[in-house]
Formats: structure tokens, C-alpha cells, sequence
């Protein structure tokens, strides 16, 4: 898989991407994530990439002609089967989503800055619009790190177990259950006992009962969409 991403800030991602189970997939040569600066497509000297909104108004907005330049060299190199923005005002980024994502072989990111960007961008270049959670950043590098790593996981042979990943929450929109490890008694606080068991059927039966417990209390709305 190759990823490809846009952004005005590049060293915003060179810690999220460079290390951990990232660094080892690109390593491993399991993806490939290329970062692109955005002012090397610059069109001015000053290599500015932003501008005043037409109208009035408070901020700056990405402008239309370098990110038509670099998606366009992209683009022309090879097939890529989503072009993302990452946008607060859009929809949201699920495990679903991410699940589906990371069956592509090539997608390209472009996050966000300033204002936002050029809206002829969004109508005309973007082919999936994607938001971490209804709040604001200082720049939608975060959050295409975010939607990287929730990718990257996910792809054979990432993960030393690969069925860790089917056990995360949000995988069957349920949370995941209680987990713990050695010692089973710290100070009197002792693991559930069925864990110590050995009962593959009852250990289960127990995590799937935490996990719908821990869903109806923390997360409703998520049983809800089963409904």
C-alpha cells in the first residue's frame, strides 16, 4: 500500500510516522508513506500557499493552484483510489471506515491548514472528506497521522498477532473488554477469575457481556446503530 501525503507542515509528521509499529511496516516494506510539502509547489518566490478569503473574514485559506499542481503530478504517476481531506466539518472518521481504507492500494491525504482550503479544491480534486472528532486543530496533520496509523495496522503482517486488531474496539461497534496481565492479585486488587480459568467458552462469553456492558454505559449511540 502507498500513502501519500500533502501537507504545509511536514515535520508535523515526521514523529507520528517514524516510529513504532509505523517505522516497523515501513521498514518491513509492508506501505510506503511519502509526505509532500506543500511550498515546493508553491507558484509565488515567497512560496506562500495561502491567501485572503474572497468576502472578508477572519483567517487565511489554502490556495487552489499548488494543491492542483502536486495531486495533479501525482496522479499522473499512478491510479490512487481516494483523494482525502481531513476537515472538522465532515464526515466522521470510524473503524469501519479505516477497515475499508486499508483493502486500497493507493490513497493520498491532504490535511488541512489556515482556514481550510480553496472550496474549488473540495468540489473538483477531493473524493472523500474525513474528520477525527468534532473539535478544532491547529492543522490537519494530526489528524492524518491518525488516519494513517488506523490504516497501517490493519494491513497483513503489521501486527506481530493479526487477529489484535479484529479484538479492537469499534471493530463489531462494541468497546473492547477489561484486559490485565501478571500479577493476578496486586494489592488485593485480583483479576476476575474467569480469566484464570482456562475456560476458552466462558472467557468468552465474559468478554463479549463486558464489552456490551461497556458499551451500553460509555457508548450507546453505538448499539443504536446496530438497531
Amino acid at each position: 500500500m502507498r500513502i501519500d501525503i500533502i501537507t504545509a507542515i511536514p515535520k508535523l509528521l515526521e514523529s507520528p510516522l517514524g516510529h513504532s509499529i509505523i517505522q516497523r511496516a515501513r521498514e518491513k516494506r509492508l506501505v510506503e508513506i511519502h509526505i509532500h510539502n506543500l511550498r515546493d509547489y508553491a507558484t509565488n518566490r515567497y512560496k506562500s500557499i495561502d491567501d485572503y478569503p474572497f468576502g472578508g473574514g477572519a483567517g487565511m485559506v489554502m490556495s487552489v493552484e499548488p494543491i492542483f499542481k502536486v495531486i495533479g503530478k501525482l496522479t499522473g504517476e499512478r491510479k490512487y483510489d481516494e483523494i482525502i481531506y481531513t476537515t472538522p466539518d465532515s464526515e466522521r472518521f470510524t473503524q469501519k471506515i479505516a477497515n475499508n481504507l486499508s483493502l486500497m492500494m493507493n490513497i493520498i491525504i491532504l490535511t488541512g491548514h489556515y482556514k481550510g482550503v480553496d472550496q474549488r479544491v473540495r468540489d473538483h480534486l477531493i473524493t472523500m472528506e474525513l474528520s477525527i472528532g468534532d473539535y478544532v486543530l491547529s492543522g490537519g496533520e494530526l489528524a492524518g497521522a491518525v488516519i494513517t496509523d488506523a490504516i497501517v495496522r490493519l494491513l497483513p503482517g503489521v501486527l506481530s498477532d493479526e487477529t489484535s486488531a479484529l479484538t479492537d474496539s469499534f471493530q463489531d461497534n462494541l468497546l473492547a473488554p477489561p484486559v490485565y496481565t501478571r500479577p493476578a492479585n496486586f494489592k488485593g486488587w485480583k483479576v476476575p477469575e474467569v480469566l484464570l480459568s482456562g475456560h476458552a467458552e466462558k472467557i468468552e462469553k465474559w468478554r463479549l457481556e463486558q464489552s456490551w456492558d461497556r458499551t451500553k454505559k460509555i457508548r450507546p449511540d453505538l448499539l443504536k446503530d446496530e438497531e
